[in-house]
């Protein structure tokens, strides 16, 4: 299934433009560990992509992880992790998946990601039993202020990530059972049609069900929990020279089978 939010509700995406809402649940991560017989589901309405927020609400934590692939970690010359690199993202720089952002400076850069939105509770959860405990799959984009980020050494994360508008998510949930293959899927950075980040999930050095893991070995993980998995080469920070998100570009992300987010920068 594919689980959108639309005003304010649960909504379930038929196809590109049609879908019904959800009446028995609340939250996009409840419905998402339903079956859809389970599912009091409206009427089929016509909607716009456009429409669509961010599906989930109000997440307890954001958890995020740092050079979880193996190309990224080359390019910005850093070995690879022996644990997960992690840091947070602030609930109040979250966005819908078609959205404005204002850049808070000149070193403004992209990172499109696999978020990950965790469905039930739990800790302590080991690798093989992760599975059960995830709604599904979201793209994220993870806008970086590098100014911010690297103005003391060693950098810290968690603000320079947390800006304004600088975490959309969306455009829906979608349940893992809709997905075979999840590493041979394809994660796309476009900045006005120039594609600047293209690789496969399998590059990840760290899976779903690793991170599900880790996190929850130190935190509690609670119901629309959203983990950010990191994102591949071709960041502008990787550059060479450096190259940044200016006024008017027009910012895509997306992961085949999950959708896209479309982001215009606005000052």
């Amino acid at each position: 299934m594919k689980i959108a939010r639309l005003a304010n509700q649960p909504f379930l995406i038929e196809d590109s433009q049609h879908g019904r809402t959800i009446k028995n649940f609340k939250t996009v991560e409840a419905a998402a560990l339903q079956s859809r017989d389970d599912l009091d589901l409206g009427e089929l309405v016509e909607f716009n992509v456009k429409q669509l927020q961010a599906p989930v609400a109000e997440p307890t934590q954001i958890l995020a992880v740092g050079m979880n692939y193996v190309d990224h970690s080359k390019e910005i010359q850093l070995d690879l992790p022996k644990t997960p690199s992690t840091f947070t993202k602030f609930a109040s720089s979250l966005a819908d998946p078609n959205t404005e952002v204002k850049r808070h400076g000149p070193r403004t850069d992209w990172e499109t990601e696999l978020v990950l939105v965790i469905g039930k509770a739990g800790r302590d959860i080991s690798e093989h039993n992760a599975p059960s405990y995830l709604a599904g799959y979201m793209v994220g984009e993870d806008i970086s202020d590098r100014d911010v980020q690297f103005a003391n050494q060693p950098a810290q994360f968690s603000l320079g990530k947390s800006f304004e508008h600088y975490s959309p998510t969306g455009p829906w949930l979608t349940t893992p059972d809709e997905i075979d293959d999840l590493a041979k899927l394809e994660i796309t950075t476009q900045v006005n049609d120039q594609t600047m980040q293209q690789s496969l999930l399998e590059q990840m050095v760290f899976s779903p069900a690793a991170l599900i893991s880790y996190f929850s070995s130190i935190v509690e993980l609670r119901p629309g929990d959203l983990i950010f998995t990191g994102t591949p080469s071709g960041t502008g920070v990787g550059h060479d020279p450096e190259v940044y998100l200016k006024k008017g570009d027009l910012l895509t992300g997306e992961i085949s089978q999950l959708g896209k987010l479309t982001m215009n920068i606005i000052n």
